[in-house]
């Protein structure tokens, strides 16, 4: 009977601790933090594709010849006469300004000049019959030139009242009005020559080998349905690329067309070669900086590389190194690919159709 009472107390020991591990394990499981399910991703495979053979910039129409036109001094508009709209010649008389007190110093110095020319002649007489020195008849000549400058000079400042058309062209609107008084920084009309007119456009440092001067280009005015196209030739490339956008400068002169100037065009440029890259859309590009990034699949897992970029197009990046034919490229849900993160890929999408 005491060995069964014994059985039964061991039984209940034994029952009582199985059941608190078990009842542990559990609560370890409950406790335990929950795995990180992996990100979804959409990617592309990198290959290499034909890059289009046309440059696309945008341009501004630009006047043969313009010209502000401004007082050289300061003073009261006595005279203005601006054809607003209309053709007007070189050396066109636009306005004046008042030189009545430049006008009275030329002919008081005229008045001294007759007087002083007078002088020269009686030391001349003089001088034949050794009436006078020598040198009071060079010092009565150094007074006749002395007031001749005077004059000149003189002439010189009312010259500058003087507002004229510096070249045939288009007169502007009339910006000051009748007596108004005016300085060197106020601008009475303009002046445009619309004989000729010139197209300037910025292109990437990367087309440098492409834009040649005698190349003919593609200008279009307006949206691309209804716009009007015209042919231009580039006659001129700044040879200084711009620091801070990396542009090229480049001015055409437009062959026919009606454009106005200051107009926004496209213009398109044809490339004389088909270049193949490999291309990814400029979304899936991580900007940092010293260094452009990817995200790529390597064994189900985000691996992040350091890329350098070329040709940019309107939605994709030309990759010139850091990327080979084959990488699996992340396009969506590229911030949530952290490094070593395991990447779930939902879709294999084409680079064509997310460029459209």
């Amino acid at each position: 009977m005491f060995s069964f009472y014994k059985t039964l107390r061991f039984s209940a020991v034994l029952i009582f601790f199985l059941f608190s591990y078990s009842c542990g394990k559990k609560k370890d499981a409950l406790n335990a933090p929950l795995a990180t399910p992996p990100a979804i991703v959409d990617v592309i495979v990198a290959q290499p594709q034909a890059i289009a053979d046309t440059i696309e910039a945008n341009g501004t129409v630009v006047a043969n010849e313009y010209a502000e036109l401004r007082p050289e001094v300061s003073g009261r508009l006595t005279y203005i006469e601006v054809p607003e709209g209309k053709f007007v010649t070189k050396g066109t008389v636009i306005a004046r300004v008042n030189d009545a007190d430049l006008e009275a110093q030329v002919n008081k110095s005229k008045v001294q000049l007759d007087l002083a020319l007078k002088t020269v002649d009686r030391y001349a007489k003089l001088l034949a019959v050794n009436g006078i020195n020598q040198s009071d008849y060079d010092a009565a000549l150094n007074t006749v030139e002395g007031y001749k400058a005077d004059i000149n000079y003189t002439q010189a400042l009312i010259d500058k009242t003087i507002v004229r058309a510096p070249f045939d062209g288009i007169a502007g609107l009339r910006l000051v009005s009748f007596g108004a008084y005016v300085t060197p920084n106020d601008v009475i009309a303009s002046v445009q020559s619309a004989d000729k007119l010139k197209v300037d456009f910025t292109v990437p440092q990367e087309f440098a080998g492409v834009i040649k001067k005698g190349n003919t280009v593609s200008v279009q005015a307006g949206d691309g349905a209804t716009g009007t196209y015209a042919k231009a030739e580039i006659i001129a490339v700044e040879p200084q690329v711009n620091q801070s956008t990396r542009n090229i400068k480049v001015r055409a002169i437009l062959n026919n067309g009606s454009l106005n100037p200051g107009t926004f065009v496209k213009v398109y440029i044809s490339e004389s070669r088909q270049a193949s890259a490999i291309m990814v859309p400029s979304n899936a590009i991580i900007p940092e900086d010293i260094n452009n990034q990817l995200v790529l699949v390597k064994n189900g897992k985000a691996s992040l590389v350091n890329v350098q970029t070329g040709v940019r197009l309107s939605s994709n990046v030309e990759i010139t190194r850091g990327l080979t034919v084959g990488d699996t490229v992340v396009v969506t849900g590229v911030l949530f690919a952290k490094p070593k993160a395991t990447l779930k890929i939902r879709k294999v999408l084409s680079i064509n159709k997310l460029g459209k």
